[in-house]
């Protein structure tokens, strides 16, 4: 009976245990099914789904003969999505990728927007890394190998300071509300055309949605929507003229600015020296931008538009115009520069030495005959200088859209009486006549100048794309005599047997230009063992062809010495490049399209 009893309550026991079993299980569904269903089903189709960002090819840049500067190129990254790794395996991961444990430890656990976000671990990956990995991916749940879009330019560092390079968001941009669409990962323009232009070559990202396999394969594609290419842009630059013009400054530091008179069509900029767009497009590493930075060369610094220089007796032609064009001088008139002028206890020499004898306006310009100039710009009294030198767009920024552009000082005597509380003396009219002194100028002003020389006086802004509608400043009122007198004079100083700019004469067309060499420091010049920095800065402006002119430019080449010697040259090479037909501009590029 007793055992009977006892059996009978182990079975109430157990028949107790599993309905208690049975509204356990039923409780804890109706927790999954109905308090937390939503929730478990949203982690659930979030471990089986993943949502990928395609993203949007970079619209192309091209020159203005249509030949790419650029290529797209792929941007191959390590990702782990936190939720679906295994931490055991961080060791191995960390050996994979030959990164610190405690490195990778911290990015992984890093608090993230979800469990489900891929957390970034290794960037800039090669195609040999990428085969490497996706051999062991199936080691390693949750690692995922993702794709950017990034560039290659084609020239390096040829044109750097005007195509720009990508780089990724930096702080300030990423709180900007303009660049909210923008993931934070993702390569922006962040210097020239490259960020002047960057919503338009940028595009918009697509995505797709696939399945994935508990490894994180990708079984299937469940939808997609594709992204949108960016637009393509068509620069004003020649990259053929841009390419003679670097080669040709040979590492010398300088700058050179190359415009469309017609236009101020942008046709070549250079800033020497100059740095790799290439090294910022995977991802410029905190050691090689401190050494840009830090770099005593200034390979950042665009000299073309940002650094201000005397420009020397390129500024002659301002002081014949002005004295042209207020009856000072006229052709009939004559100095003698006996190799110097002497005005109180000063002594202002001419770089002729021994002197140029007697001569009129066009030898002056030819010789660049300092003394000359002086007496001239006497007669004409330097405020008026000063003025036309300010309509042809000198002292003042030109507007070209680069950003940081610098306006140089273009002095007079209220100038003068403002800023050094004293009036203007004699001596100084001599010395800014001939472009020393107190003014000072940037390479893109003086190119501007040589425009508006060669097309009648028309200013224009300088513009950076081909098909951009030309902006027309100011129209300078001077006679069509006066600009005759010194156009021809131009054209003598490269190809008389005089002239100071011989070594930019051409067979390919007649150039005219005009030779400057800035004084550094006031001391004796002729000794071998001058020291570089302390040598004279050389210029030289020109436009061609003289009977119909297609480009003007001005050459500055820092501590060159002559203009005739060091800068001229240049031009020449720039101006030959220019005037080649396309197929011969390839064969300079050295580039299979």
């Amino acid at each position: 009976m007793q055992t009977e009893q006892s059996s009978t309550e182990k079975i109430a026991i157990s028949g107790f245990v599993i309905i208690l079993g049975f509204l356990i299980i039923l409780l804890r569904l109706w927790q999954l099914q109905i308090l937390q269903g939503s929730e478990m089903r949203r982690a659930s189709e979030t471990n089986r789904l993943r949502v990928i960002g395609v993203p949007a090819p970079r619209g192309i840049i091209f020159d203005r003969n249509n030949l790419p500067l650029v290529k797209n190129t792929p941007y191959f990254c390590a990702s782990v999505i936190p939720q679906e790794f295994n931490q055991n395996s961080i060791s191995d991961l960390a050996q994979l990728f030959d990164i610190p444990v405690a490195d990778l430890y911290d990015r992984i656990t890093r608090k993230a927007a979800s469990p489900f976000t891929p957390v970034r671990i290794k960037e800039g990956l090669t195609f040999s890394e990428v085969s490497y990995i996706e051999a062991r991916r199936s080691d390693f749940p949750g690692l995922l190998i993702e794709v950017e879009t990034s560039r290659e330019y084609i020239y390096g560092s040829v044109g750097s300071h005007l195509v720009g390079y990508l780089g990724k968001l930096n702080p300030q941009q990423s709180r900007d509300p303009s660049f909210k669409d923008v993931p934070s990962e993702a390569f922006i323009g962040q210097w020239g055309a490259e960020k002047l232009y960057d919503k338009t070559l940028r595009g918009t990202a697509g995505q797709k949605i696939i399945e994935v396999d508990a490894v994180g394969r990708e079984i299937r594609l469940l939808a997609e929507t594709p992204p949108v290419k960016g637009s393509d842009l068509v620069l004003s630059v020649d990259i053929a003229v841009q390419k003679a013009a670097e080669k040709a400054f040979d590492g010398r530091a300088g700058a050179f600015v190359a415009l469309r008179p017609e236009t101020g069509e942008v046709l070549g900029i250079l800033s020497s020296p100059s740095f790799d767009p290439n090294k910022f497009a995977k991802g410029v590493s905190s050691e090689d931008w401190q050494a840009l930075m830090e770099d005593k060369k200034l390979p950042m610094l665009n000299r073309a538009i940002q650094s201000q220089y005397p420009p020397g007796s390129t500024f002659k032609i301002m002081t014949a115009i002005a004295a042209l064009e207020e009856g000072a001088i006229d052709t009939g008139t004559k100095f003698d520069c006996k190799g110097g002028l002497s005005y109180g206890k000063w002594r202002f020499g001419c770089w002729q030495k021994k002197g140029h004898n007697v001569l009129s306006i066009h030898r002056a310009l030819v010789e660049s005959c300092d003394v000359f100039f002086y007496e001239t710009g006497k007669r004409v009294g330097f405020d008026k200088v000063a003025e036309y030198a300010e309509k042809f767009g000198l002292g003042s920024e030109t507007g070209i859209p680069l950003g940081n552009e610098k306006k140089g000082l273009m002095p007079n005597s209220r100038w003068k009486l403002e800023t050094k509380k004293t009036q203007w003396f004699l001596g100084e009219t001599f010395i800014n006549s001939i472009g020393q002194g107190y003014v000072s100028t940037t390479p893109i002003q003086l190119a501007v100048m040589m425009s508006a020389i060669a097309n009648s006086g028309r200013v224009y802004r300088p513009i950076l794309l081909r098909d951009d509608s030309s902006v027309l400043v100011r129209k300078v009122d001077i006679r069509p005599e006066t600009l005759e007198i010194v156009r021809d004079a131009l054209k003598g100083v490269v190809n008389e047997r005089s002239g100071t700019g011989a070594a930019a004469r051409s067979v390919m067309a007649t150039i005219a230009g005009k030779t400057g060499t800035a004084q550094v420091v006031g001391i004796r010049k002729d000794s071998k063992y001058l020291a570089e920095k302390f040598r004279d800065h050389a210029w030289f402006v020109s436009f061609a062809p003289v009977e119909k002119p297609e480009i003007a430019l001005a050459v500055f080449v820092e501590h060159g010495g002559h203009g005739g010697s060091a800068a001229a040259p240049i031009a020449k090479k720039a101006i030959e490049a220019y005037l080649l037909p396309l197929d011969k501009k390839k064969e300079l590029l050295n580039v299979q399209y």
